[in-house]
């Protein structure tokens, strides 16, 4: 990818980079460590972002 990227697409991958974490702990511990992993949750090898423009 290149250096120099558009605003959007820093915006966006921001956005996706974001949803890239764990939850907060309190929810992890008011769920009894149910939920301990977001659904947005991705690996930067095993799936990849939409090509979107």
């Amino acid at each position: 990818m290149a250096h120099y990227k558009h605003v959007s697409r820093k915006l966006r991958l921001l956005k996706f980079m974001k949803q890239n974490r764990r939850p907060p702990v309190w929810v992890i511990l008011k769920t009894n460590r149910k939920v301990t992993l977001s659904p947005a949750m991705r690996h930067w090898r095993r799936s990849k972002l939409k090509n979107k423009r």
